[in-house]
């Protein structure tokens, strides 16, 4: 039977989540583990790669503990959650943001970014000013531009797709909840198919948001 496993090194963590995919919300899902649902935000990039609900699926997590609540944040990659966490560093970036950076750039293309200290790249993604770019790019120079491959780690988008749930609602919800506004959103979802999946939708609409 599926389970989740808590990373030993620290009892308050939550290091890793098996289970069964039982409901795509972007960018939140719901993990059934036995009977226990476990809500788990993701970046995009997670998002893109998973498999259709009812299947079983395999996440790393961020266990994080707030004066609001308890949050638990899925990737697909130990080193996409590394990421996160590094993020989580930087001061002024909380997990919200953290989130939006995973979504807008893959783990190669913001080391890259980090190398290169291009903050237009990071700008462009909601809750980033120049200054908080600046400073992002500053604080990670060290530990991330050098220690990331260049190649992005991000999973491929995946046209599985098993949701009959309605697309572009869905695809709208994920924009806003990743910081785009109502109007922002609707103007980079116009063009999409008809019959476009949420995860083509998603990144379609996040490669026009990223170039306007």
């Amino acid at each position: 039977m599926p389970a989740a496993h808590a990373d030993r090194r620290d009892t308050r963590m939550i290091g890793r989540i098996s289970g069964r995919l039982a409901e795509k919300n972007p960018p939140q899902i719901l993990v059934d583990v036995q009977g226990l649902g476990y809500e788990i935000d993701v970046p995009m990039s997670t998002y893109y790669g998973l498999p259709a609900t009812g299947q079983a699926v395999t996440l790393f997590t961020h266990f994080a503990v707030r004066e609001d609540g308890h949050f638990l944040y899925g990737f697909a990659t130990d080193e996409e959650r590394a990421t996160f966490r590094q993020l989580l560093k930087v001061s002024g970036i909380g997990a919200r943001t953290a989130l939006a950076v995973l979504s807008g750039l893959s783990v190669g293309e913001l080391s890259q970014a980090v190398t290169l200290q291009e903050s237009g790249r990071l700008v462009k993604i909601p809750g980033i000013g120049k200054k908080t770019a600046e400073r992002l790019l500053l604080e990670l120079r060290d530990r991330l531009g050098k220690a990331l491959p260049g190649q992005p780690a991000g999973v491929a988008p995946s046209a599985s797709g098993g949701d009959a749930s309605t697309p572009r609602s869905d695809i709208l919800h994920a924009l806003v909840a990743l910081g785009y506004s109502e109007k922002e959103a609707l103007a980079a979802m116009k063009g999409l198919a008809d019959d476009c999946s949420v995860s083509d939708g998603i990144r379609q609409a996040l490669k026009k948001l990223s170039k306007g």
